[in-house]
């Protein structure tokens, strides 16, 4: 059986949608990232995106745990022509809105769709499970590769895995029994 315990970055503080935008994490509240480290399982792995807000948060909690190289399959979506936009702001407002009330296949203007990124981090976590079987692994991640997660054990649509908040420095831990994922903990803040 393995255990997935996914973490989000720390806060960027960004006002507008980033996705593979390359912000740093603002990773001041020590007391809160040594709460979260020690909620961890100790002998667990750790990997992260391999954007610097993953990057840096993943090293900030590691404390000694075995570190697996940045996967830049656990990145954010890709957010193309809408990336650091914002409602107001981004281009195509109609299939923004879209993009969010009916997630599937419908594609940010020269970026990926819910569907991609499900595809995608899926698959990532997969090949570590293959890699590590029966293993504790913490994924340090963003919100949209923790919902496509949140899906899948859920078994719920994209629209539904969007009404489930994930907060900065808070742990979503999944398990596999060999056949399905199944949710322990969504959004827990150490």
């Amino acid at each position: 059986m393995s255990r997935f315990h996914w973490v989000r970055h720390g806060p960027t503080h960004a006002k507008a949608m980033v996705g593979w935008t390359d912000l740093p994490a603002d990773l001041s509240d020590t007391a809160q990232l040594a709460r979260l480290s020690d909620y961890l399982p100790q002998d667990a792995l750790i990997v992260s995106s391999d954007l610097t807000r993953a990057h840096e948060t993943a090293n900030a909690i590691a404390a000694g745990r075995t570190r697996l190289p940045d996967n830049p399959q656990l990145r954010e979506i890709n957010f193309g022509a809408w990336e650091m936009a914002n409602f107001d702001t981004a281009p195509q407002a109609e299939r923004l809105r879209a993009f969010w009330e009916t997630p599937g296949d419908l594609t940010a203007p020269e970026g990926e769709s819910w569907n991609m990124i499900s595809t995608r981090v899926s698959a990532a976590a997969a090949a570590l499970m293959r890699a590590h079987p029966g293993r504790d692994i913490i994924v340090v991640a963003h919100m949209g590769a923790i919902l496509t997660q949140v899906q899948a054990a859920l078994d719920i649509t994209g629209y539904e895995a969007f009404g489930h908040r994930i907060d900065n420095l808070s742990v979503t831990s999944l398990q596999h029994d060999g056949a399905r994922w199944r949710a322990e903990t969504i959004n827990h803040l150490p």
